[in-house]
């Protein structure tokens, strides 16, 4: 599958959903939904982003709708056309912002008409249905990556300051993540302790300093599955493993499937082939 769109009422969502593609999910009423086992709660119209094999789980108190557009990242590569729409690392790829955004009805309604024109072209088979849907899908994304900028903007403009514990403990964990996997390092680089520092991170991020940890490491993996023609064990050996097949469990737990797995049905990137 290169690109599909889903539906399904609330009461009928997968309890343990996941798969090989990107996912832009269009939620409607009030619930939690969960992504990678943190739980995030919505109301009313909300636009939510998953990247490939993370794991949603939703309770949802109403049983509105649920659509999805999925597209693989063979079809449309997100790192290709970060130029145009700059969601990598804004609605993709980022461990410290929430995934998802809350809409204004108005909107909800002009994505969900743009799910219908791309399910229109997917039925007409066209000549040129795959120029026009890639060219929606930009659509959405450039409009959800203004909408969450000028959401982080509203927060910053309010006066809220972050807290700075939970501020340099990015930064560092940005640093350190590939050789540096213990709570004692960063706690110690702070001179704090680590409760403490978990008390800051967890009210800042909603995750745990250890959980960042792991998610830091995996996303990294996944980039690099992603993005290079490196082998597992060059890439095991990057991310500070001396054994590729710790490293293979490792990602097995966090991710559900193999390094292998993974790299097979996400592909690899029309980028990594450009820069051979």
């Amino acid at each position: 599958m290169s690109v599909q769109i889903q539906s399904y009422p609330a009461s009928g969502f997968p309890s343990d959903f996941n798969t090989e593609n990107y996912g832009v999910v269009l939620l409607k009423g009030t619930g939690v939904f969960s992504v990678d086992q943190i739980n995030y709660s919505y109301e009313g119209c909300t636009v939510l982003f998953l990247t490939p094999y993370q794991k949603l789980k939703l309770a949802s108190e109403t049983d509105d709708p649920i659509f999805i557009l999925f597209f693989h990242g063979d079809y449309y590569c997100i790192e290709y056309h970060k130029e145009e729409v700059a969601c990598n690392g804004l609605l993709f790829n980022n461990i410290y912002l929430n995934p998802g955004i809350k809409l204004a009805s108005d909107s909800y309604q002009y994505i969900l008409g743009i799910f219908e024109h791309i399910q229109h072209e997917l039925s007409e088979k066209h000549l040129f249905s795959e120029s026009i849907i890639k060219t929606y899908i930009q659509l959405i994304l450039a409009i959800c990556s203004k909408q969450k900028s000028g959401r982080m903007e509203e927060k910053i403009s309010s006066g809220r300051l972050p807290n700075k514990n939970a501020t340099e403990f990015q930064k560092l964990l940005e640093l350190h993540f590939k050789d540096e996997k213990e709570l004692s390092f960063y706690s110690e680089k702070l001179n704090i302790t680590n409760s403490t520092l978990s008390k800051a991170v967890k009210k800042e991020f909603d995750k745990s300093p250890s959980k960042l940890i792991n998610e830091r490491i995996t996303l990294e993996a996944k980039r690099l599955l992603h993005l290079t023609y490196r082998s597992v064990k060059e890439i095991a050996s990057d991310l500070g493993f001396s054994d590729e097949f710790y490293f293979s469990r490792y990602f097995k737990k966090s991710v559900g499937c193999s390094p292998k797995k993974y790299r097979e049905k996400v592909g690899i990137s029309i980028v990594a082939k450009m820069s051979m």
